[in-house]
């Protein structure tokens, strides 16, 4: 599959919103090995490029932009009872001869806000006279404003803002303004489709985090605990596998559990580590749900500033520690807007876990320079399930659940498996 995006750029500013949408189709298409081509003005500044759009694997063509050797005017043409400038057929000529040259090996056309804007009238002119001399390329058009009403006049060389275009689809990015496109160009709403904006939340995140998602793939798991701490016992990572296996029973979720491992001398770490894995296993988990960032690049610890933004992708947070002098995880857990689920045996974590509206378990502690021994009534197991119904409700609390949301049906990934993958297969075949 050969793909173009039509845009037209001439520069590529973060603060023109469409650069970074037309971004993350880019990532959504490079991520899964489509071959892609982006279409720009022949005044694009190549030093503009930035991110993705330095990526070696997407490949550039430059449209015509000059006529009689000056470089071309774009006019707003928004007005439906407009007139067109005398040389506009002549200019609109050579773009579609263009179009027709360099389009002639794709397979499927997006067009971004062409056949929509004004100023782009000239292009949508033109590529629609380009269009008959390529029957068999199917084109995707874009609107990324609000749809245009309909206006009860329009002037005969004005009605390309508002007609079908042949084998296209049309596409925005919300359910709600459907009506109004399918309005705008006086099609049926069956020609128009829904693919939102996504959001790249790792394009923000360090470096560490990104080569974690390469092995995890933060959107593809509804519930992610994030468990930073140095491998032992008195941590008691295998407490988080065990009530972490127990929400995912509950739930019926997927989940990843992250362990920011580092070794400690008080246990062997592979001893350690099987242990947590079993117990997870026996809770609920499956192996492959565990990761230690020890086992996958960073055995002597994962960043500390990296910690502070896998938070940042998590949604519960578990300290069942068995002594803490303050706790600081907790509150930079707690700054990411995570659950936070705490041993309330411990005076530290039960005094910042009041102030933060934590959710409070009992685990063995040191309580005040002696160590208390917990007893669960029927048993371990029982309690755990109990208390994972509880934390389960708290994740449709609307911060948790508006943060998870954000995270796995507005990442790239996501849009592109449920919205656009689909609606590609169906127009190559």
């Amino acid at each position: 599959m050969k793909i173009a995006i039509l845009t037209m750029f001439n520069g590529l500013s973060q603060t023109y919103s469409l650069v970074n949408v037309v971004a993350e189709h880019i990532k959504m298409f490079l991520d899964n090995n489509i071959d892609t081509t982006i279409f720009v003005s022949e005044s694009f500044n190549d030093k503009e490029k930035w991110g993705i759009y330095k990526d070696k694997r997407l490949k550039w063509e430059k449209i015509v932009n000059k006529f009689n050797n000056k470089q071309l005017k774009w006019y707003d043409y928004s007005n439906p009872l407009g007139k067109l400038h005398d040389t506009f057929y002549d200019e609109a000529k050579i773009i579609s001869q263009d179009f027709i040259n360099k389009l002639q090996n794709f397979d499927i056309c997006i067009m971004h806000d062409i056949l929509y804007q004004g100023w782009h009238y000239i292009h949508n002119v033109a590529i629609r006279e380009a269009q008959k001399k390529l029957p068999n390329l199917k084109f995707i058009a874009f609107t990324h404003s609000f749809p245009e009403k309909r206006p009860n006049k329009i002037a005969e060389e004005m009605k390309y803002r508002y007609v079908d275009m042949p084998n296209t689809i049309f596409a925005y990015p919300t359910k709600s303004g459907l009506k109004a496109l399918a309005n705008q160009y006086n099609i049926s709403k069956e020609k128009c489709v829904v693919i939102n904006n996504s959001i790249s939340l790792l394009e923000l995140l360090s470096p560490e985090v990104m080569q974690l998602n390469r092995i995890i793939n933060f959107s593809e798991s509804e519930i992610i605990i994030v468990y930073p701490a140095r491998l032992t016992p008195n941590k008691k990572q295998d407490k988080v596998a065990a009530l972490a296996g127990a929400i995912k029973s509950v739930s019926g979720k997927s989940l990843k559990l992250i362990f920011c491992d580092f070794p400690s001398m008080d246990i062997s770490s592979d001893l350690y580590k099987k242990l947590i894995i079993n117990t997870g296993i026996y809770y609920g988990l499956n192996k492959e749900d565990i990761v230690f960032t020890s086992d996958n690049g960073f055995p002597n610890g994962f960043p500390r500033n990296s910690v502070l933004d896998l938070f940042s992708m998590s949604n519960i947070f578990v300290c069942p520690s068995f002594s803490e002098s303050f706790g600081l995880t907790v509150i930079e857990a707690a700054s990411k807007g995570n659950i936070i689920i705490l041993n309330k045996k411990v005076p530290a974590l039960e005094e910042l876990g009041k102030n933060l509206n934590s959710y409070f378990m009992n685990w063995d502690a040191l309580n005040n320079g002696y160590v208390t021994h917990e007893k669960y009534n029927p048993n371990e197991k029982k309690y755990y399930i109990d208390h994972a119904k509880a934390i389960n409700k708290r994740l449709y609390d609307s911060v948790i659940y508006a943060k998870t949301k954000a995270r796995l049906e507005y990442s790239s990934n996501y849009i592109f498996k449920n919205q656009f993958y689909p609606l590609l297969k169906k127009l190559s075949q």
